[in-house]
C-alpha cells in the first residue's frame, strides 16, 4: 500500500500520540489528480469546524488530462469523514492545550482514497536536537559493530 502523498515534515515537527484514518470528500478530477501524484500535505492540518473535520491547506493539483477548469482551487478545504464516536473524541481532544490534528498521508484503500492523520503535540527545539543526537549515536554504534 504505497502512499500517494506523505507528510514527512510532520514526523519531525510533532510527537504523534494517536493515529486515525478518515475518508476524503473529493471530486472525480481530484481523485484522479491524487492518483497521479499531484497531492502535497506539507503545511496542512485537520481542523474541526461546525461539528465536522476539515483538511485545510492540503494541495491537490488538477488532473492532467482534464481541460482547464475555471474556478478550480487546489488549496480548498476538504471534508474528512470519520465515525461519530471518533469525531466526538477528537473534538474533545483538540480543545486541550497543545494538541492538534496533523495529516500524515493519503493512501488507497480499495477504490477509495483515505487520509491518515494523528493527534499530535508539537516538539520543542531541544527535543528535535536530542532525537537527532540519538539517531547519530545509534548509527555510530552500528558502524562499530560492523567493523
Amino acid at each position: 500500500m504505497e502512499p500517494y502523498a506523505d507528510n514527512r515534515r510532520a514526523r519531525h515537527d510533532y510527537e504523534f500520540l494517536e493515529t486515525f484514518e478518515g475518508g476524503l470528500v473529493l471530486t472525480g478530477a481530484e481523485t484522479k489528480g491524487v492518483r497521479e501524484g499531484k497531492a502535497r500535505l506539507a503545511g496542512s492540518y485537520v481542523r474541526p469546524l461546525g461539528g465536522e473535520l476539515w483538511l485545510v491547506g492540503g494541495h491537490i493539483g488538477p488532473y492532467s488530462k482534464l481541460s482547464k477548469r475555471e474556478g478550480y482551487d487546489p488549496e480548498r478545504s476538504r471534508k474528512v469523514l470519520v465515525k461519530r464516536k471518533e469525531l466526538l473524541y477528537l473534538l474533545g481532544k483538540t480543545q486541550e492545550k497543545g494538541l492538534t490534528l496533523v495529516p500524515i498521508s493519503f493512501y488507497p484503500l480499495g477504490r477509495r482514497i483515505k487520509v491518515s492523520f494523528a493527534l499530535a503535540r508539537g516538539k520543542k527545539v531541544h527535543d528535535k536536537r536530542e532525537k537527532l543526537k540519538e539517531r547519530d549515536l545509534m548509527r555510530r554504534v552500528r558502524r562499530r559493530d560492523d567493523e
